[in-house]
């Protein structure tokens, strides 16, 4: 019997779910398991300690309604996953379960026929519960769903500190690059740098200079999915990013994501680029600044441009080579169960957020001590990444770009950022040289 056939209970999904609609909870999928035990693999490279607490908490419920499952946490990292997956595809030795990936490269992956479609999954959770349009980046060109999203983030949110705001006569958020360079030059002083922007060659710089591409006016493929950097859009971001180099740290030349969010959690930088991790990071490391932060969508180059969040679409998918896809499917679902989702969400509130509207409205999410103390930031926070797009999802007259994630993975756009940025190299012969490395990707 398959996942899906039937409940424990003997219930039918659609008759559980029925039974269940009056208590605002999920339906839960066990897995009814052989007597030979099985081992569910998960992998994720979101593992600071909350988040593992509130995983471990998740599995072990599984587990307890799953005699005969037992299912293993193992850490990835954002910069490392692209090489351990290729490794686990090719040896065979693959997870079970992948979780807070960014949704291009599961794309990329199921373009690749190593990714079981999802569809069935989405439906044991309940479709009608997610966000309106919240899948449609998980939609393949088959019209299979390749995963789902675990949660929303808004990765390029910019943080604010208030009081040196104040100080320095800054009397409201920048909305524009020209008021953002006058802002962090105005609060750059005593040992205070302007920005933590990245610089090194690393998936932070690739992502965030494509939101600011984005913020020029421009974009990175057509909607046709030929690539369209040769434009002014393009130079404008790079100037922009050349002129806040002096604002930034002189680690920044190797900055990734850990380094960014330090720098204004510590009280380095006056201001920050970055998700929603940042208030439980100040309330835990420095709450000494907790009364004096708040956030803003990132500026552009002019307020007739559109802001443009970067949202990765945090994911769930299965691996087509996995040898226990009943079960996992059956655990994917399971992580959508109210009790356990909350508490995983809370273990970073405001970093990820719920893509369930059930979830959202439960009382039992919304009394977090940190979403209360900051209702504003985190409903900006979801508003933006709720129509937030990444490079997989340029807009939403862009089709699903399934070589978005070699792209991001081959560092050309990092690579394109550093030579003209750091090396001084001229524009014009860069922006060409990284637009035929990207085509070659794209034709590849």
């Amino acid at each position: 019997m398959t996942y899906s056939a039937k409940l424990r209970t003997g219930l039918t999904r659609r008759g559980a779910l029925g039974a269940l609609a009056a208590t605002s909870a999920l339906a839960a999928v066990p897995f009814r398991a052989s007597a030979q035990e099985t081992t569910l693999r998960w992998w994720s490279p979101q593992a600071a300690p909350q988040q593992v607490e509130a995983y471990e908490f998740q599995i072990a419920a599984f587990e307890a309604a799953n005699p005969g499952v037992r299912v293993v946490f193992e850490t990835t990292s954002d910069e490392g996953y692209a090489p351990q997956l290729a490794a686990a595809f090719s040896s065979g030795e693959v997870p079970d379960i992948v979780t807070h990936l960014p949704s291009f490269a599961i794309q990329s992956y199921y373009a690749n026929g190593l990714v079981e479609p999802f569809n069935d999954v989405i439906e044991a959770i309940g479709a009608d519960d997610f966000y309106p349009g919240a899948n449609d980046v998980f939609k393949a060109a088959d019209g299979n769903y390749v995963g789902t999203g675990i949660g929303n983030s808004a990765a390029n949110m910019m943080w604010l500190r208030t009081d040196l705001m104040a100080e320095a006569g800054v009397d409201k958020a920048p909305e524009t690059w020209d008021e953002l360079r006058a802002a962090c030059q105005a609060m750059q002083k005593n040992g205070i740098y302007g920005a933590p922007l990245p610089y090194g060659r690393n998936s932070m710089t690739s992502l965030i200079f494509i939101g600011v591409i984005h913020q020029a006016g421009g974009q990175v493929f057509d909607t046709d999915l030929n690539v369209a950097l040769d434009t002014q859009a393009t130079r404008d971001a790079l100037e922009f990013y050349t002129s806040m180099r002096e604002l930034c740290p002189p680690g920044a030349t190797n900055y990734s994501w850990g380094e960014a969010i330090t720098a204004f959690v510590s009280g380095a930088t006056a201001t920050g680029i970055y998700t929603g991790r940042v208030l439980g990071n100040v309330a835990a490391q420095n709450p000494g600044i907790a009364d004096s932060i708040t956030c803003a969508t990132y500026p552009r180059l002019s307020t007739d441009i559109a802001p443009w969040t970067f949202n990765d679409f945090p994911s769930v998918f299965i691996p087509a080579q996995s040898q226990n896809k009943d079960a996992a499917k059956a655990f994917a679902a399971h992580l959508f169960q109210p009790e356990g989702y909350i508490k995983q969400l809370h273990a970073a509130p405001g970093h990820v957020l719920p893509v369930l509207q059930s979830i959202n409205n439960n009382p039992q999410y919304q009394e977090n001590e940190i979403i209360q103390k900051y209702p504003d930031e985190v409903e900006l926070m979801a508003a933006s990444a709720a129509g937030g797009f990444n490079l997989g999802y340029e807009s939403t007259a862009h089709p699903s770009n399934e070589k978005a994630g070699e792209v991001v993975g081959s560092g050309a756009i990092a690579d394109m950022v550093q030579r003209v940025v750091l090396n001084g190299e001229n524009a014009d012969t860069v922006i060409g040289e990284t637009s035929a490395a990207i085509e070659a990707i794209m034709k590849g």
